[in-house]
Formats: C-alpha cells, sequence, structure tokens
C-alpha cells in the first residue's frame, strides 16, 4: 500500500476507535456504528478464550451489510450441514446486519472491528481461522495483511466488480489494490466480474466463476413458502395482483397515477405495495392517495385486507413470501438514486418483472431483460400500458413470468462451488498446520 494512503487509513482507523470508546449508543445509523463497537476487542477475546475450541478448524465469514449475507448465507449453511467438526464465526460492518446475523446458524457473530492493526491482530488472536472469507467485494486492508502475515487462507466469494466502479481507480485503488492481490481464491460471478476483478488486482489464478449464491438463495426460499401461512392465505384471490416490493417514493411518483388509471379500465386489480421503509412517514401518503383515488385500502393482516384494493404493507420480512402472489412484480429502486432491489425473489416465482429506468448497475436485471422476463419503463403511461396489456392478455404475462423464472434456474449451483472453493483452502490449511 502507498506509505501516505497507508498513513491517512491508520490515522483514520485510530480515530473512529477512540470515537467508538465515548459512543452513546442509540440514534441514527451512523452513532450505532460507532457505538456498536464498544468494547468489541474485549467481546472477541472472551470468546475466543471460553469458546474457541483449537481442535475445531474455524471458519470465519464477514459481509458488511444483510445483501452480502444474503449471499453468504447458503454457503455458511452448506458447510455447516457437510462439516459439523467446523466451528463457524460471522462477522458484519453495518449495524443494520446485527438481527440477520442473530438469525445464522454460527458459533461466534458480531460487528467487525475498526481496521487497525491492533483490533485485527486481537480478532485473529481470538478467532485463529483456518480460512477468512469476503463475500461480494468488501476487504478490509489491514485484516487482510495481518492474516497473510500467519498464513491464513483468504478467499472471496460471490465477488462481482460493477463497470466503472470507483474501485477501479483513485484512492481506493492504493488502498486495496495490495489486499486483492493477496487473496487466495475468488469465486467471481461472470467472467466479465472476473476479467474486472483481475484489473482491479486479483491474482489471475486464483480467480474462477463460480457465480452468484443469491440464485440458490432465493429458489432455496420460495420452495419452503406456505401459501396456506397465516399470512398468505387471507389474501389469496383470483384478482390480478400486481406485487409492488421495496418501493421508494421516487418510484410510487410513477406507479400510483398508473395504478389509479388501471383501476378505471380494470377494476378487478389489486395491488400489494411494500415500501423499502415502511415508516409511518412514507406509509401515509399511500393511504391518502388510495383514499383520494377512491380505492379500498388495508394495512396487511387488518381485517379487510382480503377484499382490499390496496393493500399497504407496514413490516419488513414477509417481501419474499407475498411475491408467491404476484402475477405481476414492480421492483422499486429503479426510480431512485439508490439503485434497483432485489428482482430475483419475484422472478424465481416465474412472476415477471417490471421497474424504472435506472438499473445498468444491476446484472440481474440485465439478465431478465435480454430473457424477455422483465420490462423496464419510463413512466406512467407506460408501467399502465403494459400491466393492461399482461391483465388482458395473459399468455404474453405467462411466457415473460417463465423466462425469468429460467433465469434463476439456469444460474443455480454457485453455493455447492463456492463450498469448494472453502473447503479447498481449508484442506490447504490443514495440510500447512501438519508440516
Amino acid at each position: 500500500m502507498n506509505p501516505v494512503v497507508r498513513f491517512a487509513y491508520a490515522a483514520a482507523g485510530s480515530l473512529a476507535e477512540a470515537a467508538a470508546a465515548w459512543a452513546v449508543p442509540g440514534g441514527g445509523k451512523v452513532r450505532r456504528s460507532f457505538s456498536s463497537r464498544r468494547g468489541v476487542e474485549l467481546r472477541f477475546t472472551r470468546w475466543g478464550r471460553d469458546r474457541r475450541d483449537p481442535a475445531r478448524p474455524l471458519i470465519w465469514f464477514h459481509a458488511p451489510s444483510v445483501g452480502e449475507g444474503l449471499q453468504a448465507r447458503p454457503v455458511l449453511e452448506s458447510i455447516r450441514a457437510r462439516h459439523p467438526e467446523f466451528q463457524l464465526a460471522y462477522t458484519y460492518f453495518s449495524p443494520s446486519a446485527e438481527s440477520f446475523a442473530k438469525a445464522l446458524d454460527v458459533d461466534f457473530r458480531d460487528v467487525l472491528p475498526f481496521d487497525t492493526v491492533g483490533a485485527a491482530r486481537t480478532a485473529l488472536d481470538a478467532l485463529r481461522p483456518a480460512v477468512l472469507v469476503f463475500s461480494k467485494l468488501d476487504v478490509w486492508p489491514t485484516l487482510v495483511d495481518e492474516a497473510q502475515r500467519r498464513t491464513i487462507p483468504l478467499a472471496l466469494l460471490s465477488a462481482t466488480l460493477a463497470s466503472g466502479s470507483s474501485r477501479s481507480h483513485g484512492i481506493a485503488k492504493l488502498l486495496l489494490r495490495d489486499a486483492y492481490a493477496a487473496l487466495d481464491a475468488v469465486g467471481a460471478i461472470s467472467r466479465d466480474d472476473a476479467d474486472r476483478l483481475v484489473e482491479l488486482g486479483c491474482r489471475p489464478a486464483a480467480v474462477r466463476v463460480t457465480g452468484d449464491t443469491r440464485f440458490d438463495q432465493v429458489i432455496a426460499r420460495a420452495r419452503v413458502v406456505d401459501r396456506g401461512s397465516a399470512l398468505l392465505r387471507p389474501l389469496r384471490s383470483d384478482r390480478p395482483t400486481l406485487v409492488v416490493g421495496s418501493s421508494w417514493p421516487a418510484d410510487e411518483r410513477e406507479l400510483l397515477p398508473a395504478i389509479a388509471a388501471l383501476h378505471r379500465s380494470t377494476p378487478q386489480l389489486r395491488t400489494i405495495i411494500a415500501p423499502h421503509e415502511p415508516t409511518r412517514a412514507h406509509l401515509a401518503p399511500i393511504a391518502a392517495w388510495a383514499s383520494a383515488t377512491g380505492l379500498g385500502a388495508a394495512t396487511l393482516g387488518t381485517p379487510g385486507a382480503e377484499s382490499a384494493d390496496v393493500v399497504i404493507v407496514d413490516r419488513v420480512g414477509v417481501l419474499g413470501e407475498l411475491y408467491a402472489l404476484a402475477d405481476i412484480a414492480f421492483v422499486g429502486g429503479g426510480f431512485h438514486a439508490a439503485g434497483l432491489h432485489s428482482v430475483l425473489e419475484p422472478a424465481t416465482y416465474g412472476v415477471p418483472v417490471l421497474f424504472g429506468p435506472r438499473h445498468r448497475s444491476s446484472r440481474d436485471a440485465g439478465l431478465l431483460l435480454a430473457a424477455g422476463g422483465a420490462r423496464s419503463l419510463r413512466g406512467p403511461d407506460e408501467i399502465g400500458a403494459v400491466i393492461r396489456a399482461w391483465i388482458d392478455d395473459p399468455q404474453p404475462r405467462l411466457a415473460a413470468g417463465a423466462a425469468a423464472r429460467h433465469v434463476v434456474e439456469a444460474n443455480a449451483g454457485a453455493t455447492a462451488q463456492s463450498v469448494t472453493l472453502v473447503e479447498e483452502l481449508a484442506a490447504r490449511a490443514q495440510a500447512t498446520r501438519e508440516r
């Protein structure tokens, strides 16, 4: 790493640690990022002293947030099933991933300390991992450097790098290039991603195309959805159903006028809308719009939801199941600067997907568009026209849904290849210890 960049990075890490020591719990995401790290090194040390079994190899997975955690989870679950003799550790960076981490079947879970030499050494001393696995793209240069000094094999799974990513140049490249070069195995989502990762610094011999474990994840989740559950049974209907997932106000400004116009010619349409942030401030305008438009609206799980024209979802964690009710899905983020949300969840049910024009950073959206399983639309008129056409003539809609499901199924299998990659590194580490 460039000496100037290394010095600045180390100084920033020290300042972050100092801030964490004085941070008060609660508040917004930034404050929680600091307060969650109060005492984190002590927690690592205590677990390593009291519960780390040195006779059992430990695989350490790190995923910065929930999205990367979803990619890591199927690999974790498969390794747990295949290797009960392993201990598993899971760390995350964003405090928003805490509840996700609590649901994982792992031996140790906690927030990752800030990336300083002292913290990295403390974490490695406590966990003593046989393999350290990163998910998607984020690697931590100091942690990687300290792990490499101890000859701990390093992996990156479901790795992807968007064309033109800021990591490919400037300060980010100076900071991270050595860390990417240190990786012993990289499982890239696609050949294009593999090529870009090599340009980023990954060694060509370390990179192979293994695919994206999220495809396996959504398939597995869809297989266990119970359409007779307390959540879904009351909402089952013969009415054509549009499920709107993870919408932002920017999406709703384009979508809601289209739905209002559709109801004048297609009154049987039902809409289930799950905003990305189901806060009172976000939900109230949707309810007000439905009332002003003359549509019957109800909140999910309340009396009248089964017959409402608009069902408003006021909770998180259920969208993946609600897509099972959809004839058509609209995925939010395509009219919002934050980017398009997951299009795979509806696709795995054989549901055709609609979204706005901001989708270039989503590889999944590109795959669905190329296969005819999705449409990118630019405003209320286009949205209304496509939904109306698919309701009036189901055959094109069914064909688009079948194409969407085929994309998901054709990309399955990344979990098995990723597990193999980790197993190879664990075997290498074992052989090294026995020499």
